[in-house]
């Protein structure tokens, strides 16, 4: 059984390793998908009989029961909620680890200084996931304020709750028997820092805090596999904890910031120090306006944000951009990458909507080209083309490259009004002379415009 359980094991795992690689390109990302879920499944069965949890019936109960709930959440949440949707599945799985290492703990009478580490830090790596995650679902979802949450010496009392959890995990590593109570310690501080920890981002930097709540979720089911001494698990946390620091070095390297800065900083809290500057007037463009510039235009830009996602406007702008190209224009997409509220938004909407990945551009191939593109087409995306980040250095947001759309011949921003981004920063390319509004919903708005050339 022993022998068998491993050769189930070293399959689920190629399984995991086949799926993620399939996940790195939209044709295959599906694929990549079905390849993981068949390798959870062999796993979750191969370790309930070899542990002898529960007998066949009840296995079969619990994987209807969870498809089923799989299957009516991704049902009923609409794209718009899929960043609110990983946070909390990011929570559930820091809660696992949680409570795999808690009832590890009160189900044995032997105990050894690596299953305590291991155990410890199981625990606090996974409560710090959950409440960190429930934390950033409520701010995208907007149940609590986006704006970052600091007050004076936020950071000296983080540091000083992190110590006396380490204080804590040394002392129940020491002897869990005469320190039971730091067990307990421990999983209360490390839902506070985890609150306290994301309650101080902004907005802007969700993203970011995704793929590291992420990470964290993979690094506490790596240590509660070596709390269960169950290898798939070790394998899978291990690789679901690498591919979320890398994802997130990714994304600050795209924000131009440190990781410390990120978490720290409390972006987004303070305004650029020109924001109360009176810009001028903004330009507004109806839709006819609108329709006659992009029918004359030979190139175009198309930039999505988060209000893309909002209005459900994906696929109206696939077709846009299938007219336009009947009509003789080049069309690419350009997706900066922390566009969204989570890592990869936009490329998950417009492979939905089945815009060929070879139209998206990098944002380093686009912008020492982009004063030859005839008309950019800005939906909803606000900071990531904010030409403060590269010109004012009062700016919260300074340092950050970004999309330059600026430098088109014609900037088109579609946006409800005048309310800054996720962020709370003002955007001065609003105001700029090369830039006209056209105000209202994304999805109608385009959807304007495409009747026009069909008439």
């Amino acid at each position: 059984m022993e022998i068998f359980q491993n050769c189930v094991y070293i399959v689920s795992a190629l399984f995991f390793i086949l799926g993620l690689k399939k996940l790195s390109h939209p044709s295959t990302a599906r694929q990549g998908n079905f390849l993981s879920v068949i390798g959870m499944f062999l796993g979750v069965v191969i370790t309930l009989f070899d542990y002898q949890i529960l007998d066949y019936k009840f296995i079969i109960v619990g994987i209807l029961i969870g498809s089923l709930i799989g299957l009516f959440s991704a049902r009923i949440v609409a794209m718009t909620s899929m960043p609110e949707m990983v946070a909390l599945l990011n929570g559930f799985g820091g809660a696992s680890s949680l409570f795999v290492g808690w009832s590890a703990l009160v189900s044995t009478t032997m105990f050894s200084l690596f299953n305590n580490v291991v155990t410890g830090f199981s625990v606090f790596i996974g409560g710090l996931t959950f409440s960190g995650s429930i934390i950033a679902w409520a701010k995208l979802s907007e149940k609590i304020s986006g704006k970052p949450f600091t007050y004076k010496g936020q950071m000296f009392v983080n540091i000083l709750l992190l110590l006396i959890c380490v204080v804590s995990i040394v002392f129940f590593v020491l002897s869990p028997i005469d320190y039971g109570f730091c067990f307990y310690i421990i999983i209360g501080l490390s839902l506070i820092i985890g609150i306290l920890s994301v309650i101080s981002i902004g907005g802007g930097d969700m993203p970011v805090v995704i793929s590291l709540l992420n990470s964290y979720s993979g690094i506490a089911a790596c240590f509660a596999g070596f709390v269960i001494e169950n290898v798939l698990l070790i394998v899978a946390g291990s690789i679901v904890g690498a591919s979320g620091l890398i994802l997130t070095n990714i994304m600050c390297k795209a924000m131009n910031r440190s990781l410390f800065n990120v978490l720290f900083s409390g972006f987004g809290s303070l305004q650029s120090s020109q924001s109360n500057v009176d810009r001028g007037e903004v330009s507004p463009i109806v839709v006819d306006d609108a329709y006659l510039i992009l029918e004359a235009a030979r190139s175009v830009l198309i930039v999505p944000g988060y209000g893309m996602a909002v209005a459900q406007a994906q696929h109206v702008v696939k077709e846009l951009s299938d007219l336009l190209e009947s009509n003789g224009a080049e069309v690419s997409f350009a997706i900066h990458p922390v566009a969204g509220r989570m890592p990869g938004h936009m490329n998950v909407l417009l492979a939905e909507a089945s815009v060929p990945y070879e139209q998206l551009v990098e944002m380093e191939s686009v912008n020492p080209v982009i004063d030859s593109i005839d008309v950019c087409i800005v939906i909803g995306a606000n900071d990531v083309v904010n030409p403060d980040a590269r010109d004012n250095e009062s700016s919260s947001i300074y340092g950050m490259p970004i999309i330059e759309v600026d430098k088109a011949k014609t900037v088109f921003v579609l946006k409800r009004s005048m309310k800054p981004g996720f962020a709370g920063i003002e955007n001065p390319l609003f105001y700029m002379p090369n830039t006209r509004m056209l105000f209202g919903d994304a999805k109608s708005s385009i959807q304007s415009i495409v009747s026009q050339f069909k008439d």
